[in-house]
């Protein structure tokens, strides 16, 4: 590990307790200075850990007037410390360089905040000095985290045969469920580029090149709202296989997957990882993205109340709805607190729900117990394995709306703290569309996804499911992939159930069509999101803690300020003026590009 140069022999990482005795150069930060009777201690700090330096400003004048964050070269040497003054917090807390030489490389001023794991900073002050706040111990930890993952994950993908593959990043605007960034040309007046959202099409492209194994750590860009989960940049490992099917990729993302765990973890991960099709973790867990690090799992009680006289459910089951219910277990809930629980269901989207607890002795304590009957009181209570002093949550209502409750409701009151457990499964068979608002259909996942049944795609499309499929961890959805298209006439057939007419599919895609045609392997791949990943892993509730220069929610960089106005010459050069709107919206008259100072 050492990194030896003019100013270092060795890493605080290096030194151990054999070498006392031993003549070290090294160089770092000061991260603490203590003055003791007139010898100066300090930790000094670099990118492997922290060790102890005494010096004697006296004999060492340099030392004198040290402050935090000075960044500094010590010469010394490596000796016990005193006994009962070792620091077991630190690796090298046995140890300490009794420094004769020391020059200050770079002084630094005031801080914004302390470079430690106890500061609480706010985060746009954190943003803004991020080269600071990457010296912390925690973010230091987290950008050692990322580079491990992204090398376990190159290891297992190089020994499997696949090749390490760039693809554009100036791209044709194609459909993939969120805006484009928007890149325009200056050449081309009037064109645009887009930034990825993946490589999706041009990973397709090496499949028919015969590739056949690719993968890249690919940078992909979404114009979309940020959440803690989700950035407007982002990186992930991109792979494709030729001759392929699901079992394959499967496999392959597994092992990486392990290898990553092994890394960050130090744990092994159990192959192969369980499955879900989508319609059982709808129905007993109401997401696609299951946590499954504990239970409280949807139950159908339909049977329960067939033919019941309560016409709060007699009255949606005629409908054609549902009735469904979790046993969020013993809980010491004041009244006060299960209504606010029906008040949280209605905000959800349901009509109501309907709260039970189980008293001892058999029977409900609920304002709707009086109406159901002995053996429906009963059959609930066994249905959903409850126990004396547990509370019961239900929902009758449409099976979305009912599913989506309950299991929102699960989550806010099953969900553990942390991530110290880690709970994957695959999530397949995902429908091949999704209905829109306004009644049409829009790709499930992309719309370069196979379907399972070429002959219901065509017939019954909404009805038709994809060969599609999720990985999921911990609650979190940590990437997608699909069994591919690779017939020209099919992939025609799914842009015209899109609404994608034959002309607008030739503008959009017809260099992509055209290849198709030419001896396309069948073919399937996937992608994970590195930076979900991680902050999982490494028990970070945003990946902005695992990314080394994030966003804000608002998609601004407060350390560079961007995105920033460019002068009105820039926008000239690529033939772009700003509307009207914009220009008094920012403070200008409603001049055309001609208009002096910034655009």
């Amino acid at each position: 590990m050492t990194f030896r140069s003019e100013y270092r022999s060795c890493l605080a990482a290096d030194l151990g307790p054999d070498q006392a005795g031993r003549r070290v150069r090294l160089a770092g930060w000061v991260a603490r200075v203590r003055d003791l009777g007139g010898i100066s201690f300090f930790d000094l700090r670099d990118g492997s850990g922290l060790v102890q330096v005494v010096v004697d400003p006296a004999e060492v004048p340099e030392s004198s007037g040290l402050r935090m964050e000075f960044c500094v070269a010590v010469e010394g040497t490596l000796r016990p410390r005193p006994e009962g003054t070792e620091n077991p917090d630190m690796e090298t807390g046995a140890l300490e360089v009794a420094a004769d030489r020391l020059e200050v490389l770079s002084r630094s001023a005031s801080l914004p905040f302390m470079i430690d794991d106890r500061s609480d900073a706010d985060e746009q002050v954190r943003l803004r000095h991020r080269y600071l706040d990457l010296r912390r111990p925690r973010m230091a930890a987290n950008l050692r985290a990322r580079s491990r993952c992204i090398r376990a994950i190159r290891q297992t993908l190089d020994g499997l045969g696949f090749l390490d593959v760039e693809t554009p990043t100036l791209v044709n605007s194609t459909p993939e469920g969120a805006r484009d960034f928007l890149v325009p040309s200056r050449i081309r007046q009037g064109h645009f580029y887009a930034l990825p959202q993946s490589p999706q099409l041009f990973k397709q492209m090496l499949m028919m090149a015969g590739v056949e194994r690719y993968y890249q750590i690919a940078r992909c860009y979404r114009d979309e709202d940020t959440r803690a989960d989700r950035q407007v940049e982002f990186t992930q490992l991109d792979l494709e296989g030729s001759f392929w099917g699901r079992d394959e990729v499967f496999a392959a993302v597994e092992q990486a997957a392990a290898a990553v765990v092994k890394s960050l973890r130090g744990a092994d991960l159990p192959l192969p990882l369980p499955r879900l099709t989508y319609q059982e973790a709808m129905a007993r867990y109401g997401t696609d993205k299951p946590d499954l690090r504990f239970g409280m799992e949807i139950a159908d009680l339909g049977e329960v109340f067939a033919g019941t006289g309560f016409r709060g459910f007699a009255g949606v089951l005629e409908a054609g709805g549902v009735v469904r219910g979790i046993n969020i277990g013993a809980r010491h809930l004041s009244r006060a607190d299960l209504d606010g629980l029906v008040d949280r269901a209605k905000a959800l989207g349901a009509a109501g729900l309907v709260w039970a607890v189980v008293q001892e002795g058999g029977g409900l304590r609920s304002p709707v117990a009086k109406f159901f009957s002995e053996a429906e009181t009963d059959r609930l209570i066994r249905s959903l394995d409850a126990s004396p002093g547990e509370v019961l949550l239900v929902v009758a209502d449409r099976e979305e709306t009912a599913s989506h409750v309950l299991g929102a409701l699960r989550l806010e009151m099953g969900c553990p703290d942390g991530h110290d457990e880690l709970r994957f499964t695959w999530v397949v068979d995902f429908p091949m569309f999704d209905r829109t608002e306004q009644g049409g259909l829009t790709p499930s996942h992309h719309p370069f996804t196979a379907p399972v049944s070429i002959d219901q795609m065509r017939e019954r499309p909404a009805e038709a499911a994809a060969q599609a499929y999720d990985l999921v961890l911990n609650g979190s959805e940590l990437g997608s992939g699909s069994v591919r298209i690779h017939d020209s006439d099919i992939q025609r057939a799914v842009f015209g159930i899109l609404g994608i007419s034959g002309e607008e599919a030739e503008s959009r895609f017809g260099w992509f069509l055209e290849a198709l045609r030419y001896g396309t392997p069948p073919h399937a791949g996937f992608a994970i999101g590195i930076d979900r990943l991680v902050a999982i892993l490494q028990n970070e509730s945003s990946i902005r803690e695992v990314i080394p220069f994030p966003k804000t929610q608002s998609g601004a960089d407060p350390l560079t300020t961007a995105p920033t106005r460019v002068a009105a010459d820039q926008l000239r050069d690529l033939g772009i003026d700003l509307t009207a709107e914009t220009r008094i919206s920012l403070g200008e008259g409603s001049g055309g590009i001609g208009t002096p100072g910034k655009a």
